[in-house]
C-alpha cells in the first residue's frame, strides 16, 4: 500500500474515533420518520417526559429547547441519569424525521463500544422507550386531521370577548373555564350570538409556550351593550396570512398550527406570532371528533 495512502487512513481513522469517543454528543441514535409536524413530535415528546413525572417512574427536565426542533431532555431515576437530544426535522406535508441521541452519563464509554455491535440492556431499555413513545405517537395522529390551505384571506367579523392567557396545553380548559362568564353576560343582557366562536391568539410565546388570547362570540354591531369588567367589543380585522382546516379535538387544534409553521419554514415565508381559529362544531354536541372542524390562519409577518 502506498505511504501516503496509509498515513491518511490511519488520520481519517483517529479523526473518526477522536469524535466518536470525545465529540459525539450522544451513546446511540434512535431514528423515526413520524406522519406528522414537528410541533406536534416536541410537544409529544414533553407529555411523554411529564408522564413518566407523574407515573413516578423517573424524574424528568427538560434542559433545552429551540423552537420545536430540537429538545434536550434528562431523565434521572436516583443516581443514574440519561440524556436525550432529539432533532425533528420537517422532511414534506405531511412527514418529520426524528433522531434521538441518547447517553447514559455514568456508562458512555461502555455504550459507546457496545451499542453498535451487541443488544445490552441500555440499548434494548432505550429501543423500547422510543417505541413505546412512537406507538402512542401514533395512535394520537390518528384522532385529528389537517388540511393545509395555503395562502388566504379570513373576513372581518365584530365580537364580544373576553382576554385569557394560559399555557398551550391549557387552551381549550381555560375556554371552557370562561365559557360562563362571557355566555351569562350575553344572554343576561339579550345580545344574541350570530355565528361560531373564535379564538384570536394575539401573542403566542413559542419558546415558553404560553398564549395570550380573546375567546369571542360574533354579535351585532348594534347589540346594546353594557359596561363589563370582563366583557369587551372589537372588531376583528380581516386577514392576510396562511390557511388550514383542522378536524379533531378542539384540545389539540394547535396540531394545524404546527403544520402551518413548518409548511411557511419550507416555503421561506414569515408569519407573526398570532393565530386566528373559527370553530365551526359545537363540541358540546358530542358526536365524532374527526367531523369537528376548525378554519385556522396565521398571517403573514409585517414588512
Amino acid at each position: 500500500m502506498n505511504t501516503k495512502i496509509k498515513w491518511s487512513i490511519i488520520a481519517v481513522s483517529i479523526a473518526f474515533l477522536g469524535w466518536y469517543f470525545l465529540i459525539k454528543q450522544s451513546d446511540y441514535i434512535i431514528s423515526f420518520k413520524a406522519k406528522t409536524a414537528t410541533g406536534t413530535i416536541s410537544q409529544g415528546i414533553q407529555e411523554w417526559a411529564s408522564n413518566q413525572n407523574k407515573a413516578g417512574k423517573e424524574s424528568a427536565t427538560v434542559l433545552e429547547k429551540k423552537g420545536y426542533e430540537y429538545l434536550q431532555l434528562e431523565l434521572s431515576r436516583g443516581n443514574h441519569k440519561i440524556e436525550y437530544n432529539c432533532e425533528i426535522t420537517s422532511i414534506n406535508d405531511s412527514v418529520s424525521q426524528v433522531n434521538i441521541g441518547v447517553k447514559e452519563l455514568e456508562h458512555s464509554l461502555y455504550n459507546r463500544l457496545t451499542a453498535p455491535f451487541i443488544d445490552t440492556p441500555f440499548k434494548k431499555e432505550q429501543i423500547a422507550k422510543v417505541t413505546d413513545f412512537k406507538n402512542g405517537l401514533d395512535q394520537h395522529l390518528k384522532a385529528f386531521k389537517v388540511k393545509i390551505e395555503g395562502e388566504g384571506t379570513s373576513k372581518s367579523e365584530f365580537v364580544a370577548y373576553v382576554s385569557l392567557t394560559s399555557i398551550m396545553s391549557e387552551k381549550a380548559q381555560t375556554m371552557i373555564s370562561n365559557d360562563g362568564n362571557i355566555t351569562g353576560y350575553l344572554q343576561k343582557n339579550n345580545i344574541k350570538i350570530i355565528g361560531k366562536p373564535y379564538v384570536e391568539v394575539t401573542n403566542w410565546d413559542r419558546d415558553k409556550e404560553i398564549l395570550t388570547f380573546n375567546y369571542c362570540f360574533p354579535v351585532s354591531k348594534n347589540a346594546k351593550t353594557v359596561a363589563d369588567s370582563k366583557v369587551k367589543f372589537k372588531t376583528i380585522p380581516a386577514l392576510k396570512g396562511l390557511k388550514a382546516t383542522y378536524y379533531g379535538n378542539f384540545r389539540t387544534s394547535d396540531r394545524a398550527w404546527f403544520a402551518l409553521l413548518d409548511y411557511a419554514k419550507r416555503n421561506n415565508i414569515q408569519l407573526e406570532n398570532k393565530v386566528l381559529e373559527n370553530f365551526l362544531a359545537n363540541p358540546f354536541n358530542g358526536g365524532n371528533e374527526l367531523e369537528w372542524e376548525t378554519k385556522i390562519i396565521i398571517p403573514f409577518a409585517s414588512k
